[in-house]
């Protein structure tokens, strides 16, 4: 994987153990007009505009859209960026829409990087009820999980391949591809 120059920016998710397995994914797999959804420091736009796909980057957070423009242009790319809850504000369809949600479950006050909902799939649940009517016909989806959040139940239902995954001490993290 092509090592990207990153600014870590406050209050926005740094990029660990997942997002670099979901960018060895998105650098295999990413194609055409590419949806980065919740972009935080935007390494998984960059990353598929660097192999020269055609990136939105978005973000519920103003904040990490900033921090992922800055990066973007630390690594000489450029896109759309695009303030949005999920695909609240998002008309346009894409051919690979990447997803790193957040995945912990709700337990008091998390930051809402981390904080996935009820049982940790309120986000996701969210996004699988969407995602299609934002697809191309040509197209595939890139989703980080967690077996945190039971991310076999997505394989079976969404007749997903793992094409990404690392065992942790208390946790095994995946990536999904699903089209």
């Amino acid at each position: 994987m092509e090592l990207l120059q990153l600014d870590l920016c406050n209050g926005i998710y740094e990029p660990r153990e997942d997002s670099y397995l979901l960018a060895k994914a998105v650098e295999k797999y990413a194609f055409g007009k590419v949806l980065d959804l919740g972009t935080g420091s935007g390494i998984q736009g960059i990353t598929a505009a660097l192999k020269g796909c055609m990136v939105t980057f978005s973000d519920i957070n103003p904040l990490a859209l900033g921090c992922a423009r800055r990066n973007a242009k630390l690594n000489g790319v450029s896109g759309e960026f695009i303030e949005s809850d999920l695909f609240a504000r998002l008309n346009s369809k894409f051919n690979t829409i990447i997803f790193n949600p957040p995945y912990l479950e709700s337990k008091g006050h998390l930051d809402s990087a981390l904080d996935g909902g009820a049982k940790g799939r309120g986000i996701i649940e969210r996004f699988l009820k969407e995602y299609k009517k934002h697809l191309l016909e040509e197209h595939l989806v890139l989703l980080a999980e967690s077996s945190i959040n039971s991310y076999e139940r997505d394989v079976r239902r969404l007749k997903a391949e793992v094409v990404g995954k690392e065992h942790y001490f208390f946790e095994d993290l995946v990536v999904l591809l699903f089209r």
